[in-house]
């Protein structure tokens, strides 16, 4: 595995064959920041398909497994300028992200495999306390559908398929050249550190297959939280706030009664708001949700995910709530992988008032 170059490292190789992919690049997107205001960059968000009881199949579906965790509108600015320097995650425009890899946090991966005249490199790595996020840069001989990667890397946890919530971005750069982000939701079952396998199919049966160790990052400071509340038939757990230079991490659990073949239950759209002690908002994530039907009840658990706080912040308030989509439709997964579309119907879900909380941050563990 080829470590990605720089400027602390000593001099390679004059690359000549990556300046000449430069010049190409740059001449590309120079001209795709002249027609910008007239052909806006396409961008693509897709939730990842996991073996689970039940996930939302689309970011339109229900609102729970979104792939906006990772997206924004200077997603990849300077990205394609050279090969050489930059990283996904550092010019994604996402705090977090940024932050975390300004910080040396993130592992550099920088293996790249070509396969069918389409190059995809797995750029950066960052496991924290919510989220294994992947970052890769994919480059094609000819221009490739939007739908090409289907709904992104699939992970291996020492050789074994990891099960659970996530989602994938793209961003279309130019025709032949796009960058893309997984995200899979940690669960506290997984230990700190392990071997990553990352498997990435395209629609014409390509397979790229990587692998690299991974260790959870150790500038996490978990906050004393155990909060509990009822409202409306809905039992709300928040079991942890984490903060660290990659962001809020929020894991939690709302149960609800109701029937295995409709899990679309209020309780499967709770979101989160948190303000500081000046009412500053903090940008929020999202993150995946997973539900399972027992006894008469569904359990939804998930983790969400928001900008890292500044040094001075002391309290932190959360406010509990309902995203209640407009439309869609869902996917029930059976433990067998057979899959059920679920259509949504709004006149069955009512709004429901939670109460805030607040959650002290120790000033000795400001980051």
């Amino acid at each position: 595995m080829k470590d990605s170059f720089n400027h602390k490292s000593s001099f390679p190789e004059f690359p000549r064959d990556e300046v000449r992919t430069a010049i190409t690049k740059g001449i590309q997107q120079a001209e795709e920041q002249n027609n910008m205001n007239q052909t806006p960059r396409h961008v693509t968000r897709r939730s990842r398909r996991t073996p689970l009881l039940y996930v939302a199949s689309a970011a339109a579906a229900f609102g729970i497994m979104i792939g906006s965790a990772y997206i924004s509108p200077t997603f990849a600015s300077t990205l394609a300028q050279l090969p050489i320097v930059g990283s996904v995650f550092g010019d994604s425009g996402l705090l977090g992200l940024k932050q975390a890899s300004e910080q040396g946090l993130t592992k550099t991966v920088g293996e790249k495999q070509i396969i069918n005249g389409i190059a995809v490199t797995v750029d950066e790595v960052l496991y924290d306390d919510t989220n294994i996020t992947v970052g890769i840069k994919i480059e094609s001989e000819k221009e490739l559908s939007n739908e090409y990667f289907g709904a992104g890397m699939d992970l291996k946890m020492n050789g074994k398929f990891l099960s659970g919530s996530g989602s994938y971005g793209e961003e279309n750069l130019s025709p032949t050249i796009r960058t893309g982000i997984t995200t899979f939701n940690v669960t506290d079952d997984m230990p700190n550190s392990f071997e990553l396998g990352l498997i990435l199919e395209g629609k014409e049966g390509e397979k790229w297959e990587f692998s690299t160790p991974i260790k959870k990052i150790v500038d996490i400071v978990q906050l004393p939280v155990n909060h509990q509340q009822q409202a409306q038939g809905i039992q709300l757990d928040v079991s942890k706030v984490s903060v660290s230079p990659s962001g809020i991490g929020l894991a939690f659990e709302a149960t609800e009664a109701g029937n295995s073949d409709n899990p679309q239950l209020a309780a499967s759209f709770i979101e989160f708001r948190i303000t500081d002690e000046q009412g500053k908002e903090l940008t929020s994530h999202s993150g995946g949700l997973k539900g399972q039907f027992n006894d008469g009840v569904w359990v939804f658990s998930g983790n969400k995910t928001f900008d890292p706080i500044s040094d001075n912040v002391s309290t932190l308030i959360i406010t509990p709530y309902l995203m209640l989509p407009t439309g869609g439709s869902g996917v029930q997964i059976q433990p067998n992988g057979e899959e059920t579309k679920l259509p949504f119907d709004k006149s069955t879900l009512k709004e429901v008032k939670f109460q805030p909380f607040t959650v002290e941050v120790p000033s000795q563990n400001n980051h």
